[in-house]
């Protein structure tokens, strides 16, 4: 409803709405010249100025009588009011909202950036939660922040809040060495920090964060492909470990498989299972050769592996020249 003057006596911020925090009283004529009475609602306040200067500040809710108080500026304001035509226009009247101003939502404009400690690749996280205020000191908060404007509501302490808090977080993160996997489980620890460290900002400014939270994070695209390699990595990992073979091993079954399943990879994939073989029935031979064959075993084993085209014809006849010149 804004703030209305009731009966042309009575000065008072009916029914603030939800986003004011700062409200002037602006109407037009002899309203303040004329006002009787001035009333503050549990939750308000009301700071009165005179050319430009902060003159009283009222912090306490009920009705104060512009025509009898004792109230030293209430009765400079009567004085000036009385004397000179026109003086309603250099005092100023502003409301206030004294209540706590609850869940005010937020969310990072830009991404934080950071260098994930374990993994080394770069990080772009984005965060989003709420949080609630109080104006503690009026006076401050005038001077520093509403600056004379006739409205100043929660956007604009949106604004103030985000270009504060980014920082911080991004500092907090940067120090605290944690890797991507331990963002969620720490975002109230990091809450807790952030908070801590923009106290004496806010403060300076004239209003104290009651309430911070990091409700939920997200990584951007160019991050979660890189964690989703890594997760593969691992996964593969754990495969092998639980097969029984090391990490090489299981790359090793893995190009394989991909070489089968390739076009012309079976021609492939026995290739390298009849190369293998190929070695380790050599091996066994050179092992037996070194324990109890003859050189007339020698020749048959060779020329069974001929038989077999397990070797060419030209490993064949060196193979049975370097066995007879060693009879």
């Amino acid at each position: 409803m804004g703030i209305v003057n009731q009966f042309r006596a009575v000065i008072q911020w009916k029914e603030p709405r939800p986003n004011e925090l700062f409200l002037k009283f602006t109407e037009k004529g002899d309203e303040i010249k004329n006002a009787s009475k001035l009333i503050l609602q549990p939750g308000q306040g009301c700071i009165l100025t005179y050319e430009g200067k902060i003159e009283g500040i009222f912090e306490e809710s009920g009705t104060y009588d512009l025509k009898s108080d004792n109230t030293p500026f209430l009765t400079t304001i009567k004085k000036i009011l009385t004397l000179r035509e026109g003086s309603e226009h250099v005092v100023g009247i502003w409301f206030y909202r004294k209540a706590d101003i609850l869940n005010m939502r937020w969310g990072t404009r830009v991404p934080i950036a950071y260098t994930d400690p374990t993994y080394t690749f770069p990080i772009l996280l984005s965060a989003f939660g709420n949080y609630s205020i109080k104006i503690t000191k009026p006076k401050a908060f005038f001077e520093n922040v509403v600056a004379g404007k006739e409205y100043y509501g929660q956007a604009e302490l949106k604004e103030i809040f985000l270009s504060r808090i980014t920082q911080p977080i991004t500092d907090y993160l940067a120090n605290a060495k944690f890797s991507y996997v331990d963002i969620d489980s720490n975002l109230n620890n990091i809450a807790v920090e952030v908070k801590a460290k923009t106290e004496n900002i806010f403060n300076d400014l004239g209003f104290e964060v009651l309430d911070y939270r990091i409700e939920g994070t997200q990584f951007d695209k160019e991050t979660l492909d890189r964690i989703a390699k890594i997760s593969d990595v691992q996964a593969e990992v754990l495969a092998a470990k639980i097969a029984g073979i090391n990490y090489t091993e299981h790359q090793q079954l893995q190009a394989m498989r991909d070489a089968a399943n390739n076009e012309g990879g079976a021609g492939v994939l026995m290739g390298m299972q009849v190369g293998t073989t190929m070695g380790n029935t050599m091996n066994q031979g050179v092992q037996q050769q070194q324990v109890s064959e003859t050189p007339i075993d020698k020749l048959k084993k060779i020329k069974e592996m001929f038989e077999m085209e397990l070797i060419t014809e030209a490993e064949f006849i060196a193979k049975k020249k370097e066995i007879l010149d060693n009879m």
